[in-house]
């Protein structure tokens, strides 16, 4: 592997980028377990990219927000170590594909040259946390949430409490009750509120879309602010233990709610106050760093087609609630842009407007504080740039995942039916360019990552087999979904599947539907008056696959034949001794706690011995082909099957030694005792299993 040095400012930084080129190698040699490294490198914005041997690298970008600088570094980035494509996300990320799995450490460390991270952007931790891309902008807004989208994402950035956990954590802010980041399908969800003159946030918990979307439930209705911090660390120590860990279909917040109930789970969160060393955290919005916006003189030019700017006007400015401000919103058709012009739009916010640019949740770009008298100037270079269509937000812009295009998941074109269904409503309806209240989005499968299952009109990218065994692309049609605002919302009704070239015409008869029918109404009142029997009716006909003809065994945007495959981009390892993997993480763990308590971070140092004790328990039920679920789970297993039955002598109960956790305050003292208990353990299980190898040999 090449050798590079990371020259970073930040030794932990720099330690983790090298740790990631370290792991790579002996995963190269064999030596690292293909699941245990999987697991590392997606917590480092790592992924397996559907085309083997390539990976894609998901840039974590908090709320969205994009410094000029930053921008270049990205650019350059994905000049360098790509194809010069940038990828906005639906979470307001940006992913750049076809990386050399072996270059991403260095990629990695010309990222955080401009304070860019990897780390979390994937994997079974907090991922990238969200929020309205109007945040400090919006003129309905109580309080910016910029301030506190950034303090949580840096608080759990690295955090020992969310490294592991059973599946992903997503977080979002909203701005106002309209609820622009969309908090009903999050793990928890932020709506800015005040009461009695004080900040805070309505709490929404266990939201999440997927094959079984599930709505939020109301946490707190207001929460203060310096609340929010021990909250959330409250909700990912119980999430960690008492998580689902086998089936992965089953292990998000929401169905750990849907098992124990609201009231049992926050119940477990308050017990878990004990343990948390702050119980309020002020967030200083002084330390904020907001963009500040230059005094410019506007340029003079000349608008050759001022029909096209007044359109533009109307649906891609909006006014800020600074005064004399407005924001530019820039659509990007499904997220995809070059590096050319990433760096050109870079060099515009700098010297015009705030020197930052924000990534919306539909996949497009804000620029904010943009003066009155520099609207002609932004139009006639983002003109120049092809950033200046219409319909920022509307019904025309659809979002769409990357489909079959890249992702291993993928099993239908979200890209080509996408294209083709924006085309269809520039031609064929072009009143919607102004239209905010239809939503139209497009997932290439069952995990809504184009969130289809939250629109008003979604497309699910499946598969069909006819009686002859053929198997041709398909979409599931959703209708009904909707924002409905401070928390609450609808999520689609499945009504039919129709093979993917009938996609436009499925829509065509939604929409005139729609236009007869509706005499005004919002689209998603319309579909609940109508119901989903209705719906059924209208489009079941094009669910027929007795008439399939050659064109409808070809995806939107390919040219040969469909085949249903799921890619398969991970990289395979040899196997190795997984009792032994798991010892030498259970002693990295301790290392690690010791680290943190050098660092005066104690909470730290308890939670990794808490993880070692966890990692070397379930060694030794694993050992014995004992299968393992929930860190609760093992506990229990590993006090039944070898304290009980006095198998291994611990003085006391495996429960007593490592729930201590729950019950003492993180001081220097107890994290002292608890790591010492932690090596003790190691020792113990570790002996235990030399035996056991020494009687099966």
């Amino acid at each position: 592997m090449q050798s590079f040095r990371t020259e970073l400012e930040n030794p932990i930084v720099e330690k983790d980028i090298i740790e990631l080129s370290n792991k790579i190698e002996l995963f190269h040699n064999g030596k690292i377990d293909e699941e245990k490294f999987r697991s590392l490198r997606l917590a480092r914005g790592v992924y397996g990219q559907r085309q083997e041997g390539v990976q894609m690298i998901r840039i974590k970008l908090p709320y969205g927000k994009v410094l000029s600088h930053q921008l270049r570094r990205i650019a350059e980035v994905s000049d360098k170590y790509s194809r010069s494509r940038l990828h906005i996300t639906t979470r307001q990320d940006i992913q750049i594909h076809y990386v050399d799995l072996n270059r991403t450490p260095e990629l990695w460390a010309e990222l955080e040259r401009d304070k860019v991270t990897l780390r979390e952007a994937c994997g079974n931790t907090v991922r990238n946390v969200t929020a309205s891309e109007t945040a400090g902008i919006d003129v309905n807004e109580p309080f910016d949430v910029s301030p506190y989208a950034d303090a949580l994402f840096k608080y759990f950035l690295r955090n020992a409490v969310c490294q592991e956990m059973g599946r992903k954590f997503k977080v979002s802010f909203s701005g106002t009750g309209e609820d622009t980041g969309l908090s009903y399908m999050h793990d928890l969800g932020f709506i800015a509120k005040i009461k009695n003159g004080v900040k805070g946030f309505k709490v929404m918990l266990g939201g999440g879309l997927g094959s079984q979307p599930r709505h939020a439930d109301l946490f707190y209705e207001f929460l203060p602010s310096d609340k929010i911090l021990p909250l959330m660390e409250g909700v990912l120590r119980v999430f960690d233990r008492y998580g689902e860990r086998k089936s992965r279909a089953k292990a998000r917040l929401k169905f750990l709610i849907k098992d124990i109930g609201l009231e049992a789970f926050k119940q477990l969160v308050e017990e878990e106050q004990n343990a948390i060393e702050y119980k309020t955290i002020e967030i200083d919005e002084t330390n904020y760093e907001a963009s500040k916006p230059i005094s410019v003189s506007a340029p003079i030019v000349e608008i050759k087609n001022k029909e096209a700017y007044k359109l533009w006007k109307s649906t891609n400015v909006f006014p800020q609630k600074q005064a004399d401000y407005f924001a530019i919103g820039i659509k990007i058709l499904l997220g995809d842009f070059y590096t050319d012009k990433a760096r050109l739009l870079a060099d515009i916010v700098e010297q015009y407007a705030a020197s930052e640019i924000r990534l919306s949740l539909r996949q497009n770009i804000l620029i904010p504080f943009v003066k009155e008298d520099l609207l002609p100037f932004f139009y006639t270079e983002l003109e120049k740039l092809g950033f200046v269509e219409a319909g920022y937000n509307k019904a025309v812009d659809i979002t769409a995942c990357p489909g079959t295009d890249t992702c291993n998941l993928g099993i239908a074109s979200s890209t080509g039916i996408a294209e083709e269904l924006e085309r269809v409503i520039k031609s064929e309806y072009p009143q919607y360019l102004e239209n905010e209240d239809l939503v139209i989005k497009i997932s290439g499968c069952m995990n809504a990552c184009g969130q289809h299952n939250m629109a008003n009109i979604g497309f699910q990218g499946m598969s069909i087999r006819t009686k002859d065994k053929l198997v041709a692309p398909a979409l599931q049609v959703l209708l009904g979904g909707g924002n409905l605002g401070n928390g609450n919302a609808y999520f689609a009704d499945k009504v039919v599947k129709v093979p993917s070239r009938r996609g436009p015409e499925a829509l065509r008869r939604i929409l005139n539907d729609y236009e007869a029918n509706a005499n005004g109404k919002l689209y998603v009142d319309y579909y609940k008056e109508k119901g989903e029997k209705y719906f059924y009716q209208l489009l079941t006909d094009l669910s027929n696959i007795e008439n399939l003809t050659q064109e409808d065994f070809i995806d939107w945007g390919k040219d040969e034949q469909y085949i249903k495959a799921i890619g398969i981009g991970e990289c395979a390892g040899v196997i190795v001794d997984l009792i032994a993997t798991l010892f030498l993480e259970s002693e990295e763990k301790i290392e690690e706690a010791k680290e943190a308590f050098t660092n005066k971070v104690y909470s730290g140092a308890i939670y990794e011995a808490y993880r070692s004790m966890v990692n070397s328990a379930k060694a030794i039920l694993l050992s014995e082909n004992i299968k393992t679920n929930t860190q609760a789970s093992i506990i229990k297993q590993f006090d039944e099957g070898f304290v009980k039955t006095k198998r291994i002598h611990l003085g006391t109960s495996f429960s007593e030694i490592i729930y201590q956790i729950k019950v003492f305050p993180p001081t220097k003292d107890f994290a002292i005792n608890y790591i010492k208990a932690a090596e003790q353990f190691l020792g113990s299980v570790k002996a235990f299993r030399e035996e056991q190898v020494i009687v099966k040999s």
